[in-house]
């Protein structure tokens, strides 16, 4: 039966990697329906797609799963987030006519090289220098050279919420710029830099408006409705990235304050009021709906290597053997795949492990461990960088669901960490949507709760430096790292 609670909700789409979220939050931050279905990638050799069709079916069956219990009249807007630099073509009516490209497919490095030339002095203006293969541009050159030729007036580029808003909507809708900053939107101008585009040979045609997050697209049409469960009508807002969508639900939206995401990989969102200059590309800046700078970078380190060396085992009893071990001597790079993209750009980088763990309890304790140095090495880059790091640190993520691993990250940094409830990007994009024509950051204090705070342990961050600066001198001596970075990372561990 249905709620018949008057209580407004609106609704949040995590577009993730493994699967679609769902969410119905409340003004005050309950959740009142959630959902979720899974996806499925192909991968090979630094390609990863998925297919948008799932997406949009995937989305069906979690919308559904998530309103069952939500009584229509209570649901006031929608948002979506999706994940940072996936791309794909459509033709003028939204449907696909390629796989999507995913957030680290690495199949355009020739391509990345052209357009870090042709956009040299626009990617700077936006702050981060030069682009990664990964990112949405270079992919898109990518897709254009394998379309016939010349390039169909049919054809338009969409990211991966372009295509699931387009499908909510009835009909093709604008961007947002925080989904198309890695496309090339200008985050300061807040348009597309024609001029580059013309010089790389991308039709104005291809490209959608921009708008800035949190801005209305459009509404659920009837079509949309009746697979999804959305009541027709529904308001639909601009969303953001995975990363910036964790970012809102983790309430980090004042100057100086820091969201760390770790899941699969490590990605660090942060606010400042200008936004941060990185010559090496790997931190760049959103724009906040609020007019704020959310300055970070996502790693291709984090949790997901765990699963790869510890296939089917049981975690709990890895991490009390882990506790047991700490602080190991055994030191671990802990990079899921090749080539790393933040806090350093390093596209030959690989996973390793120094010295000869006892047992897989040791080893386990090195990954753990490895992730947080990672972690404090990200701090110590941005930092150098000028960004202001002191503020409140959230953390956010699956692998917050282990206490002991939350623990020693706030060793490792030598500060506390906060852990919110509810902060998966979908209840991100649920504030987003509420917080229509108010202060974002005011209508995240509304409907965020705090779980916990974990401070560090005396004298811990002490016996955990040496195997930090272990690892910093192995990523030097692999030249990952520049020296600069190397002097700043030991001048803060003291």
């Amino acid at each position: 039966m249905k709620s018949t609670s008057e209580e407004p909700v609106w609704i949040g789409i995590d577009l993730g990697t493994q699967s679609v979220r769902v969410v119905a939050l409340s003004a005050a931050g309950r959740v009142a329906g959630a959902g979720s279905a899974p996806l499925s990638s192909q991968r090979d050799e630094g390609r990863h797609e998925q297919h948008p069709e799932e997406w949009w079916n995937a989305v069906s069956v979690a919308a559904r799963e998530a309103l069952e219990d939500v009584a229509p009249e209570t649901i006031r807007g929608l948002a979506v987030d999706g994940t940072s630099g996936t791309i794909l073509l459509t033709d003028a009516e939204g449907r696909p006519l390629t796989a999507g490209l995913m957030y680290d497919d690495a199949r355009a490095a020739a391509e990345v090289q052209q357009v870090n030339r042709v956009g040299s002095s626009a990617w700077a203006k936006s702050g981060y220098h030069r682009m990664q293969a990964s990112w949405g541009l270079p992919k898109l050159l990518w897709l254009l050279d394998r379309q016939p030729k010349p390039l169909g007036a049919h054809l338009r580029v969409a990211h991966q919420t372009d295509f699931i808003n387009g499908r909510l909507a009835g009909s093709p809708v604008a961007t947002d710029t925080s989904n198309a900053l890695k496309t090339g939107a200008s985050p300061v101008d807040e348009t597309w830099p024609f001029a580059v585009f013309e010089e790389l040979g991308v039709p104005r045609s291809l490209l959608p408006p921009l708008v800035r997050a949190g801005s209305p697209l459009g509404k659920v049409c009837a079509a949309a409705a009746a697979e999804t469960g959305i009541p027709a009508g529904t308001p639909i807002f601009a969303g953001m990235t995975d990363g910036c969508a964790a970012q809102i639900a983790a309430g980090a939206l004042s100057p100086g304050s820091w969201n760390s995401v770790l899941g699969t990989t490590l990605v660090l969102k942060g606010v400042t009021p200008l936004p941060i200059q990185d010559p090496s590309g790997v931190v760049y800046s959103h724009r906040s709906p609020d007019g704020h700078w959310l300055p970070g970078g996502a790693s291709s380190a984090g949790a997901g290597v765990l699963s790869q060396e510890f296939p089917s085992r049981n975690l709990d009893l890895l991490t009390q053997q882990a506790a047991a071990r700490e602080p190991t001597q055994v030191v671990a790079y802990p990079l899921s795949g090749q080539g790393e993209r933040f806090p350093f750009h390093a596209p030959e980088a690989t996973g390793f492990v120094l010295g000869l763990p006892r047992d897989d309890g040791e080893r386990f304790a090195a990954m753990l461990q490895g992730v947080a140095f990672l972690e404090r090495l990200a701090f110590d880059y941005l930092d150098l960088l000028g960004a202001p790091i002191g503020g409140e640190l959230r953390l956010t993520g699956g692998a917050t669901r282990n206490r002991y691993w939350s623990q020693l990250r706030a060793d490792a940094l030598g500060r506390p960490v906060t852990l919110p409830e509810n902060a998966e990007p979908a209840c991100g994009m649920a504030i987003l949507a509420a917080a229509s024509g108010r202060s974002l950051a005011e209508t995240a204090r509304e409907m965020v709760d705090v779980r916990e705070v974990i401070e560090p342990r005396a004298g811990q961050a002490e016996r955990l430096m040496e195997s930090y600066l272990r690892l910093v001198d192995e990523l030097s001596c692999r030249t990952w790292i520049p020296s600069l970075l190397v002097r700043h990372a030991r001048r803060r561990a003291g």
